[in-house]
């Protein structure tokens, strides 16, 4: 499912103020793993290396900072933002890792363990979110067979929740963030040093975009929709490239790699809108068999809105690919 957040659910601003201290305060402070008390700075001209650890401590203090919410689940944007965290510490141990030592592969795998239970309950929050969205527009008359509909998701999310709790108590999960820290942190006096520019980061993002390029001409006139997620994924670490490197990047650099990010992120919102519609429809037909006759009616509408959701993302995405390729090219020949 997108990243995006929907319209969840409402919070009142009295259990906002009542439950944000809480939400807010890391069960695991950055202390305690070993970091400083506030974030690396990091200056363009710094090595690669240096790069990679600033940006790994920075997301995995994001991480920390909403742990407690998405323990609580009083707001699914605390879980959302988890998994955005982890997702970018993922791509940037998948790009980079060598430069910060052997162990950055086995971090980067005990975080997509991680990440398959974040995301098996971000996948129910979005769709749950939507699903509320579309039905609210529905004639009152169908409103009640589709908040019926939608109580199956929700009780579905609720065994998933519960399995991400266990996880986030785990011996794995505490042993995980000790092992990103120690790679955040500074390397041992022992430790040879490195010998790469920072420009290397730059000039690195060629790779991702070389990837995301080969997968787009690969695709036939009317892609598999498994084919356009996977594309989206590519673009999603092309993004997360051009983020770090955008730290090492001169002024006029920089300016082209924000361009290239902000072309990579409508990338990723219109192949997510694409997925969002292809899984909105695939789950509610799943629930037809035991649906009665008004929850039926209510299903085939919202999987007739999901397919024409679907079409409108099929219609657009080569122009909006042409516009990532467009901005990577001008970042590589700048």
């Amino acid at each position: 499912m997108s990243d995006r957040s929907p319209n969840i659910h409402v919070v009142t601003t009295e259990s906002l103020s009542q439950n944000s201290a809480v939400r807010r305060r890391p069960t695991t402070t950055p202390a305690e793993l070993g970091l400083g008390e506030s974030p690396r700075e990091i200056r363009p001209e710094d090595p690669a290396p240096a790069h990679v650890r600033a940006k790994l401590d920075r997301e995995i203090r994001a991480l920390l900072t909403h742990e407690p919410g998405t323990r609580s689940g009083a707001d699914p944007e605390d879980l959302h933002q988890m998994r955005v965290a982890l997702r970018r510490m993922r791509s940037v141990l998948k790009l980079s890792g060598v430069l910060v030592g052997p162990d950055a592969e086995p971090v980067r795998a005990e975080l997509g363990w991680l990440g398959q239970s974040l995301g098996e309950v971000r996948d129910y929050d979005v769709l749950i979110g939507h699903l509320r969205e579309v039905i609210a527009e529905f004639e009152v008359r169908d409103q009640a067979a589709g908040r019926r509909l939608v109580s199956r998701f929700v009780t579905e999310r609720g065994s998933a929740k519960r399995r991400l709790t266990r996880a986030l108590a785990s011996v794995r999960y505490s042993t995980l963030l000790r092992d990103v820290s120690r790679l955040a942190a500074e390397p041992a006096a022992e430790e040879p040093t490195v010998d790469i520019r920072p420009t290397d980061l730059v000039a690195g993002l060629a790779k991702p975009h070389r990837r995301l390029a080969k997968a787009v001409r690969a695709l036939p006139a009317d892609p598999p929709d498994d084919d356009l997620h996977a594309l989206r994924i590519h673009g999603k670490r092309l993004r997360y490239a051009a983020e770090l490197a955008q730290t090492s990047a001169k002024k006029k650099q920089a300016v082209r790699i924000k361009a290239l990010i902000k072309a990579t992120k409508n990338f990723q919102t219109v192949l997510g809108d694409h997925q969002d519609a292809v899984v909105a429809a695939e789950r509610v037909r799943g629930i037809l068999d035991g649906a009665d006759g008004p929850m039926g009616f209510v299903a085939g509408r919202i999987a007739e809105r999901e397919l024409a959701r679907r079409a409108e993302a099929r219609a657009v995405w080569r122009a909006v690919w042409a516009d990532v390729d467009h901005a990577a090219k001008a970042v590589h020949l700048g």
